[in-house]
């Protein structure tokens, strides 16, 4: 199963919506899709779509999936590897309205880059990043103070 978090922005971002839904009418995803939507007013006869998923059964879809496609917010990524998840970010980018600005792209490039996650920098090359996905590993997030810190420095030492 594949779990869709898109946070909590009060923007939408049908975008990635679209991209997930093209690579289910392409055969490439073949796996039940469950897409906690937020803000993004979406249809699909593919993905079982909802507003919001309350907290024990998000958590409960969170455990039963094997992948999550997720923008770039740091609360969706960190929870999701707590959970030793393997997970595709997109970025919402300020050009499509998605966000006021980029930094979503700066997030997703740093955990990307140390091997936590995989950044979909191009929606229309998302069967790329499904494929890849198939045999990533991601690196263990270590949760402790240390770690995070180092990772916060990493991304500002960077930026």
């Amino acid at each position: 199963m594949i779990l869709v978090t898109l946070g909590t922005q009060d923007k939408s971002f049908k975008r990635l919506l679209e991209a997930i839904d093209k690579q289910i009418e392409a055969g490439v995803i073949l796996d039940r899709v469950v897409v906690q939507a937020g803000y993004t007013t979406y249809h699909s006869n593919n993905m079982e779509v909802f507003d919001y998923i309350d907290r024990d059964e998000f958590a409960k879809l969170l455990q039963e999936a094997d992948l999550i496609l997720t923008h770039g917010g740091v609360g969706t990524i960190m929870t999701a590897l707590k959970s030793g998840k393997k997970v595709i970010g997109a970025a919402r980018l300020s050009e499509f309205g998605e966000h006021h600005n980029d930094h979503q792209t700066q997030i997703l490039e740093s955990f990307d880059e140390q091997g936590y996650l995989i950044y979909a920098r191009d929606l229309n090359q998302f069967s790329e990043y499904i494929e890849k996905s198939k045999t990533f590993t991601p690196k263990p997030l270590v949760s402790n103070t240390e770690s995070f810190i180092k990772l916060i420095e990493d991304f500002m030492e960077k930026n």
